[in-house]
């Protein structure tokens, strides 16, 4: 058996295979994993660009490492560094202050175990099915109060909304352009629909799911990646 790299001991043990098939050992004196005569492996532009519309699709990131060939604490390591740099702020087509119209809905999703629930609140404008805004949080008005303060200016100066009957909508919307209405109606059916849309795309927001986040600013990252993808995709 090798030596191991750190406390150079002798006492290693087989310990499984890396993602290339390569033998991995431990070092039952310190604890570290190796393997022998390692080599660092350069991830290229193009490898990165496709882990980055894998990311957008309904992949866990097992899945993702095992198709691209990557380590997966590469590929978490990669993850962390993209959902520091993901900006939590819609940017959408201007609009003139007129008559707007968004939808709003919340959708259940979980951070590390089902107990911790996190709520995304989502804001659609119904005209052109923009994004307009999102927040992740608890269930509460004050969640609400965040999703309100996240959509742009001339939405909140302007905008009708409608909503579900849940009643922190109407502790912070205001009440002159409110409207409550039931899925029945179809006036949130284009937030309804992009909720299955994002259920669908990304594997972490899928209810029944082993490919949920374990942490939670990864979790809110992803979702803000995803929005600013669906935005950009739309034929405005």
């Amino acid at each position: 058996m090798p030596h191991c790299p750190d406390c150079n001991s002798k006492r290693t043990v087989k310990n499984g295979h890396i993602h290339t098939g390569k033998q991995r050992y431990l070092c039952r004196n310190c604890g570290r994993q190796f393997v022998k005569n390692p080599t660092n492996k350069v991830i290229d532009t193009p490898t990165r660009e496709l882990i980055d519309r894998l990311l957008l699709e309904r992949i866990p990131m097992a899945g993702i490492a095992r198709a691209v060939q990557v380590s997966e604490q590469w590929l978490q390591d990669y993850v962390n560094c993209k959902a520091a740099q993901t900006h939590r702020q819609v940017a959408v087509s201007p609009k003139k202050k007129g008559r707007l119209t968004v939808q709003c809905d919340e959708l259940w999703s979980f951070v590390d175990h089902k107990g911790n629930k996190q709520w995304v609140w989502l804001a659609l404008d119904a005209e052109t099915r923009e994004m307009i805004g999102a927040y992740v949080g608890s269930r509460a008005a004050e969640s609400a109060q965040n999703l309100w303060d996240s959509l742009p200016t001339v939405y909140r100066q302007c905008a009708v909304i409608y909503t579900d009957a849940w009643e922190a909508y109407r502790q912070v919307l205001p009440s002159k352009r409110h409207r409550v209405v039931s899925k029945s109606s179809g006036k949130t059916s284009y937030i309804e629909r992009f909720n299955n849309t994002l259920r669908q795309r990304v594997s972490r927001f899928v209810r029944r799911s082993l490919a949920f986040s374990k942490s939670l600013r990864n979790h809110i990252s992803l979702l803000w990646n995803f929005i600013h993808h669906y935005n950009a995709s739309l034929p405005l």
